[in-house]
């Protein structure tokens, strides 16, 4: 998206598109191919038994073929961006400048479009490397409301998919995430705030506090993201569209009365039509 050959500048083009000048020069480092392999099997054991940490994986690993020890399978847990969902002590301080805001959804019965939205960050593995998938959803349709990739966990691929999904659907009353750096940050807490939305943060280590978001990552990974090997970004980001697309339009949920997440969201237009 970021023309090096126009007039713009390079710093402006990423102030547009709410992308930091870092996240634009990055050039990750070469991946082990083996750390590829192990972290491609770690995310598929994550989803599966979402309370394994680091304890586990390795005896997981090791069903496998994989023979992979504690300090090897956390740091690899570190850069895939993923954590077991039991609850754990509080052993590091959080960034003071980082506000933390209360759980907003505790006995909410949520009954139309646009009173909540949640966002996600997934790891997405390819043939050489990865890419991380920011995604915003409607809690009461599920629809897919925005979605970004980027090779960084920068803030700015987050602040982009938050702002195009205010542009073209509205605010919503609520906005859940859980505590990542990205979702804490002034520059994403800012935009909601601006826009006097209430945000929500799920505890810590509790993965079900955002459970329609987590859903679509496993539909995502196995329907697609497991049965093809990205050759590239581009690539990858081409069969997410088409895959969110399908899962936009054409997935009936059985908790939506057999309708799509963009014909349950089309209640917000009938009942403003009404």
């Amino acid at each position: 998206m970021i023309d090096s050959g126009t007039r713009l500048s390079i710093s402006r083009q990423c102030a547009l598109l709410s992308v930091s000048r870092s996240t634009y020069y990055h050039r990750p480092s070469p991946q082990r191919t083996d750390d590829l392999a192990v972290m491609k099997l770690i995310d598929e054991i994550h989803l599966e038994l979402p309370f394994y940490g680091s304890r586990r994986i390795p005896d997981e690993l090791g069903r496998h073929g994989y023979t992979v020890n504690r300090k090897r399978v956390q740091r690899l847990m570190r850069q895939i961006g993923i954590v077991a969902s039991y609850p754990k002590p509080r052993t590091t301080q959080r960034d003071v400048a980082h506000k933390i805001y209360p759980y907003q959804l505790r006995n909410l019965e949520i009954t139309r479009p646009n009173q909540v939205w949640c966002a996600d960050i997934t790891y997405i593995p390819m043939a050489r490397g990865f890419v991380y998938l920011v995604a915003i959803m409607d809690w009461y349709s599920r629809k897919v409301l925005s979605w970004r990739l980027s090779n960084t966990m920068d803030t700015g691929f987050c602040v982009a998919a938050l702002r195009d999904a205010l542009d073209h659907y509205g605010e919503p009353g609520i906005f859940n995430t859980d505590q990542g750096s990205q979702f804490t940050s002034e520059a994403f807490t800012e935009v909601l705030s601006d826009a006097g939305i209430c945000i929500s943060m799920d505890s810590r280590g509790r993965w079900m506090d955002n459970v329609f978001i987590e859903r679509l990552w496993r539909s995502l990974k196995y329907e697609e993201v497991y049965l093809h090997a990205y050759a590239d970004v581009r690539t990858a980001e081409g069969r997410i569209d088409w895959w969110m697309d399908f899962y936009n339009e054409r997935r009936r949920h059985r908790s939506l009365n057999r309708r799509t997440p963009t014909q349950a969201y089309a209640d917000q237009e009938s009942r403003m039509v009404a």
